[in-house]
Parts: C-alpha cells; structure tokens; sequence
C-alpha cells in the first residue's frame, strides 16, 4: 500500500509541476512596470525615439493654439474697432491722422490707401478708385499671409503623426516576432511587452494627431473671420474715398485749378 501510494504521488508531482514552472516563469519574464512610463522606459530605441517625436508635436500643437489664439483675439478686436470708427462720417486725411503711426492691419489700410491719395496729388477720380483698391488687396493678401503664419505645423502633424505611430507600431511588433525567434517559445510574457511599447506609440501618434486636426480647423475659422474684417474695412475705406470723391467742396477746389 505504502509503495502504491509513493507512485501515485510521483505521477502527480510530474503531471503538475510543468505547469507551475512555466507560470513562474512567464510571470518573471514579464515586466514590473507596465505604466505608460515604464514602457517608455524599456521600450527600444527607435520606439522611445517615436514617442519623443510625437510628444514634441503634442507640444508644439498646444503652443501654436494658444498664441494664434492670444493673436487672433487681440488683432480681431482692434480690427473690428477701427472698422467701426470708419464708418462715421471722417475724410481720409482724419482717419489717417487718427491711426498716427500704428502698424496693426486695418492702420497699414488706411496708410496704404492715404498715401495713393497723396502720390495722385489729391485728384480723386475713377483711376485713383482702382489703384486704391489694388493696394487694398495687397495690404489685405500680406495681412492674410501675417495671421495665418504658424498654422501651417499643425495640418502637418495632424497628416503625418499617425503614420509615426504606425511606424513605432511595426517596429514594436517587430521586435516582438525577434524576440519570439530567439527565445524559441510563444509564450506570451515574450509578446506582451513589445505589443504593449507598439500600442503606446500609436496612442501617442493619435493623441499628437486629433488635437492639432481640431485646433487647425478652429483657427481656420478665426482667420477666415479675421480676414471678413479686413474685407469691411477696405469696403469703408473705398466708401471714404467715393464720397470724398463726390464732396462739393472737392468739385470747386478742382474749379479753382
């Protein structure tokens, strides 16, 4: 009976402790850390490069975002307030007298369209309309060009960062598979760790991406109003000069001449 028994308690111990090795053995293969950091932390170095990136990005996004919308704020207002100032009833020469020597957008309007009225000689006529308002658009195109500065780096990141995560994302799995290869088992505690690294890479590659796609598209609503503004006020201005045109008190200096 005793011998029976030692036999039947070698065959469990066979049957059983295989297992239990490789359990102990996958949860020792497998890393302590697996916050976003600690997979940072352990991840390749091409991998950890890619998060960089995409981080740098992130920030750049945010910053642009802030002082596009610092700077659309404070132009806008003051755009929309010597707009309105235009609309009373003032000459050229008293709205040019008015901005004095500022340089914000709707001040360079007025100047450009003052100092045409002042190469022309003071003949206001159908020629001195025209070439106004070519320099109008001018003033308006490099204002335009001016506000939209810096917008450009977010449509790039909001293309392009979710191909680099993809790209850390293939390399992860690729080390995963070379890790496979070399430790000739498919355990998963081998897998785990480098799809982990390849998962974060495309969360960060979104993260950078979906931010500075929304961001874009809001300061391009801004600008598009910014530059409604710059309309207006090219639109007053060209009003000045037709009424100054049809002044009276201009039709009999021109007599006089």
């Amino acid at each position: 009976m005793q011998g029976k028994f030692w036999l039947r308690h070698v065959i469990a111990t066979i049957a059983f402790t295989p297992a239990s090795a490789f359990a102990a053995t996958d949860e020792a293969l497998l890393p302590r850390n697996l916050s976003p950091w600690g997979m940072f932390v352990s991840a390749d170095v091409v991998v950890k490069a890619v998060m960089i990136g995409l981080a740098c990005a992130s920030l750049v996004t945010w910053t642009v975002w802030l002082a596009k919308t610092i700077e659309l704020r404070r132009k806008g207002a003051l755009a929309l307030k010597r707009t309105r100032a235009l609309e009373g009833n003032m000459k050229l020469a008293e709205a040019a007298e008015r901005i004095g020597e500022a340089h914000d957008a709707v001040a360079q309007l007025i100047q450009s369209c003052a100092k045409e009225a002042e190469l022309s000689g003071g003949i206001l006529d159908d020629g001195l309309q025209e070439r106004v308002a070519l320099r109008l658009e001018r003033v308006e195109a490099a204002m335009s060009r001016q506000i939209a500065r810096g917008t450009g780096v977010l449509a790039t990141i909001g293309a392009t960062a979710p191909f680099v995560g993809l790209f850390g994302t293939v390399w992860g799995i690729m080390n995963s598979f070379i890790g496979i290869s070399e430790s000739h088992t498919t355990s998963l505690a081998v897998v785990a760790p480098g799809i982990a690294e390849a998962l974060l890479a495309t969360a960060l590659g979104l993260v950078a991406a979906i931010p500075a796609v929304v961001i874009y598209n809001h300061l391009v609503r801004g600008i598009t109003n910014y530059r409604a503004l710059l309309g207006d006020a090219s639109a007053q201005l060209m009003l000045l000069v037709s009424r100054q045109r049809d002044h009276r008190d201009f039709r009999l200096s021109r007599a006089a001449e």
